[in-house]
Order: C-alpha cells, then sequence, then structure tokens
C-alpha cells in the first residue's frame, strides 16, 4: 500500500532521529540538542531566537533545550557589546566536542541514508525537497 507524502516524511525523520539518538546514546544528548550543536558548530554566537528560526524550534521549547545544554556545560549564554537585553550563545570546548560527535553521527547517517542511491536521484531528490520547503514556506 502507498503511503502519503506527509506519513513518509514524518516516518523518515522518526527512524533518523531514532538513529541519532541510538549513536550518540553515550553523551545523554536529547531530542533537539544534536541539531543545535551542529547549528552553532557552524554559526557559534548567534542569538537564541535566530538559532531557534534556523532549527525550526519553537522559542518556548528553545529556552527548555538550551537551558539543559547549559546545565550540561555544552553551551554558554554571554553578553555581547555591552547589550544587556541580547544573550548569545556559544559552544564551551565540551560542546565543540560534543559537536564533532554529532557530525560524525550525522555523516554516517547521510551514509546509510544514500545507499544505493545514485548521486543524480540524490541532487534530484534533494532539489524537489527544497522546492516543497519553499512552496511551504512562502505565504
Amino acid at each position: 500500500m502507498e503511503q502519503s507524502f506527509h506519513y513518509q516524511l514524518m516516518a523518515v525523520q522518526s527512524l533518523v532521529q531514532k538513529k541519532i539518538l541510538e549513536q550518540l546514546s553515550d553523551t545523554n544528548l536529547t531530542i533537539g540538542q544534536p541539531k543545535v550543536l551542529e547549528y552553532l558548530g557552524h554559526h557559534d554566537g548567534m542569538s537564541q531566537k535566530d538559532i531557534a528560526r534556523a532549527c525550526h524550534i519553537e522559542p518556548g521549547s528553545m529556552t527548555s533545550i538550551l537551558n539543559r545544554m547549559e546545565d550540561k556545560n555544552l553551551i554558554e549564554r554571554k553578553m555581547l557589546h555591552g547589550n544587556r537585553r541580547s544573550l548569545y550563545v556559544f559552544l564551551t570546548p565540551y560542546g565543540k566536542e560534543m559537536w564533532q560527535r554529532v557530525e560524525q553521527a550525522f555523516a554516517q547517517i547521510e551514509q546509510e541514508i544514500w545507499k544505493d542511491i545514485s548521486v543524480t536521484a540524490q541532487k534530484e531528490f534533494m532539489e524537489t525537497l527544497q522546492q516543497i520547503y519553499n512552496n511551504l514556506s512562502t505565504k
């Protein structure tokens, strides 16, 4: 039986999330944290609002994720340029180590995802997925 697009997308996302957490089980990272570590690894020193937007996480959920990450010494929040209204989020040295672990886990999972799929098919799929994202994000 053929499944709908939204069902297949949800099922794949669930499997990817499960595999990520399995590969990182010894790190005690929770859902959302690997994605934030990856983003900060490439964009260290961003505002909480920018991180939430880039990671597609609701601001309230982002606060909880960052609080737990701060408790685990993965991140630190700092005031920049004397602006007391905005705190910027930076990876700690331990956070940078965990980011490297996350990068390795993501790379292994992507290798598994694309197994037996041609480079041409991968490119077409990613272009189609980007177009779907564009269709849904424009108002």
